[in-house]
């Protein structure tokens, strides 16, 4: 495959300043990108200042725009966002990739055009990640073509952790940008050439005008500034990447992705082992991001906040979709709905549409490029949405009343891992019928909470006492040990079933989609996905009067995430849980343990609470 430049556009590229959290508009008298400040928190993770306190707007450089955009711009007001819209970035025609007699899509032709975000959604297996590979080259399809206007950057998110080790972040950064890290090189050498002459002179002034041009001045600043964005302090920009753990190098890699303001970005889950934070801190920067986006996620809250569009993978086709993922989710179920009843009044079904469209439309103001949404509303065809081949899980937990008032109590609790303190001197109490969500930047804090929570840990010093008789059940984050057993699906849950008979076994199998010989082969061929179904199995049929999670929604697809989230907000007993999953932690805490570096912090009220207070005391702060 040969990937084509057709040349359409010849704008010359000008460097163009903004902020984060800043609207860009266009000066109608001399046609040139002025900024304007908004008066928006600054979270506080990102001036280092500590939880409630900050004291300036973290910079942001969005680089570079186009100078034809730019002479399109007539009026004050006019948001960049939405002057080149129909400008077709990245198109395909005649896709089709297949692996042997396996067919992943086949005579795919889209587009996907500026200013927008892609969020690109499938069944597991379906082939998001490939065709993310064969749009930036990296795999050859097996027939059709990838088709990129002339002169633009595609930038990838890198999957490979250890590509750069030998670098440190900062720099790991600036490669982002393949050329201007190069002319940057470039210059270094010739600077330190002993016996520099009249021609490297010319060749140096050469480079610098195209430094220039290219905002190379402000390029450390600039990934500096992204790196703490994602979390990850100045004192660590100097660190070779194989001495971050993992979570620091999937951001350093995401940096990377980000740096330069590429034209057309590609992500393959961006959201995996970051914290919530960090998830916020990336929906807002490409919230601002003015360009293209294709990002394949199993986060809700992240698709929905960021998508203008919807590229679904199903039936061995790819088809785009105006809206985020609710509105595809809910269209499809409506669609599916309407299949399964042909016979209802034409006009009947018609007002059910006019009725979801509506609905969509008042929360059209909260989406990605609100206005150019709003726009799009006049687009929405409900009818042209397939009901999804998709199966989902049938997920249902239910507990006995526990009588106790409390569910348990921590004194004096203190754990350190590899000499490192974790937490020290905590003492607390979660009542019965609580659901408490520990958050922190650090995963492995978490995990060790919840581990010293469910008994899988001693603490160093202290007690965690549990009311009489309570049973609870515990979804470590790593569980792969307990599928190193050459069983099969059946014989895997029986081990957990009080009922041995292999009928009511197959039952609960079926609920989690194994059916048929499914349920027969060994557990130690199976997916990530299909571990943690099996899991889930597992805390079902243990039916818990606590259930304690760590990254429930680790490897599942979607439409298990969907089901998963309504089964625990229909469950009455205590839940303790970790996650990343903003949506999950927003629909079902009513209680927040933070765990950082200043120590544990128990806050009294549910996620989303605790967010609009850190936002209005940081408002408060900024405008002081």
């Amino acid at each position: 495959m040969t990937f084509k430049n057709d040349g359409r556009d010849e704008g010359q590229d000008i460097p163009v300043v903004s902020f984060l959290w800043v609207d860009v508009f266009k000066s109608k008298t001399e046609n040139r990108a002025i900024t304007y400040m908004k008066t928006r928190p600054v979270p506080a993770w990102v001036t280092g200042l500590g939880p409630l306190r900050s004291g300036a707007m973290p910079v942001t450089l969005l680089y570079r725009r186009q100078a034809k955009a730019a002479s399109e711009s007539t009026s004050l007001g006019h948001n960049p966002a939405h002057c080149n819209e129909t400008r077709i970035m990245i198109r395909t025609q005649g896709l089709s990739v297949q692996f042997g007699e396996r067919v992943l899509f086949e005579d795919v032709s889209i587009k996907f055009t500026q200013g927008n975000c892609y969020g690109l959604i499938g069944p597991n297996g379906a082939g998001k990640s490939t065709l993310l590979k064969v749009l930036s080259g990296e795999t050859e399809p097996h027939s059709g073509s990838v088709v990129i206007d002339q002169g633009l950057r595609v930038a990838v998110l890198k999957q490979d952790h250890f590509e750069f080790n030998e670098f440190d972040a900062l720099t790991t950064v600036l490669m982002g940008h393949g050329r201007l890290f190069a002319i940057m090189q470039e210059k270094n050498t010739l600077y330190l050439k002993p016996d520099f002459d009249e021609s490297d002179g010319m060749r140096a002034a050469e480079l610098e005008a195209e430094f220039g041009g290219l905002n190379g001045w402000e390029a450390e600043a600039q990934a500096g500034e992204l790196l703490g964005g994602l979390g990850i302090p100045v004192s660590r920009h100097g660190l070779l990447v194989r001495e971050l753990d993992d979570g620091d190098k999937v951001r350093v890699l995401l940096a990377q992705a980000v740096f330069g303001d590429p034209d057309v970005l590609l992500l393959d889950e961006p959201t995996n082992h970051l914290d919530v934070e960090s998830i916020l801190w990336l929906e807002d920067f490409l919230l601002s991001f003015q360009n293209t986006v294709i990002v394949v996620s199993h986060d809700r809250h992240f698709l929905n906040r960021v998508s203008t569009h919807i590229a679904d993978i199903d039936y061995h086709k790819v088809k785009l979709y105006t809206g985020n993922y609710d509105f595809w989710r809910q269209a499809s179920e409506m669609a599916l709905r309407h299949r399964q009843a042909r016979k209802e009044k034409n006009e009947d079904r018609a007002r059910e549409l006019r009725e979801f469209i509506a609905r969509f439309s008042a929360n059209a103001s909260k989406s990605r490029q609100a206005t150019s949404r709003k726009k799009m509303l006049g687009q929405l065809d409900v009818e042209a949405i397939a009901p999804s081949s998709r199966k989902s899980p049938h997920i249902v937990f239910s507990s006995e009343r526990v009588h106790s008032k409390e569910m348990l109590s921590l004194t004096d609790v203190s754990k350190s891992v590899g000499g490192k303190s974790i937490f020290e001197g905590v003492n607390l109490t979660i009542a019965n019928g609580e659901r408490v969500v520990v958050v922190s930047r650090d995963s492995v804090a978490t995990s060790t909470f919840l581990e010293v929570v469910a008994g899988t840990q001693e603490p160093d010093t202290g007690s965690v006492r549990w009311a009489a008789a309570v049973r609870r059940s515990f979804l470590p984050k790593e569980y792969s040990h307990l599928f190193d057993v050459d069983l099969s699906v059946i014989d895997w849950l029986r081990q957990f079933s009080e009922d041995p008979d292999e009928d009511f076994i197959r039952k609960f199998l079926g609920r989690m989609l194994f059916t048929g010989e499914e349920s027969r082969k060994s557990v130690t061929v199976l997916s990530g996905g299909e571990k943690v179904r099996c899991m889930l199995a597992r805390l079902m049929l243990e039916n818990p009067q606590c259930l304690i999670l760590d990254g429930p929604t680790n490897h599942l697809d979607l439409e298990s995430i969907n089901v998963l989230n309504n089964a625990l907000s229909k469950r009455s007993g205590t839940l303790i849980f970790g996650s990343h999953d903003v949506e999950l932690i927003e629909s079902l805490t009513d209680r927040v343990i933070e765990i950082s570096n200043e120590g544990l912090v128990d806050h009294q009220c549910g996620y989303a609470e605790l967010r609009q207070r850190r936002t209005e005391e940081s408002a408060m702060l900024v405008g002081a």
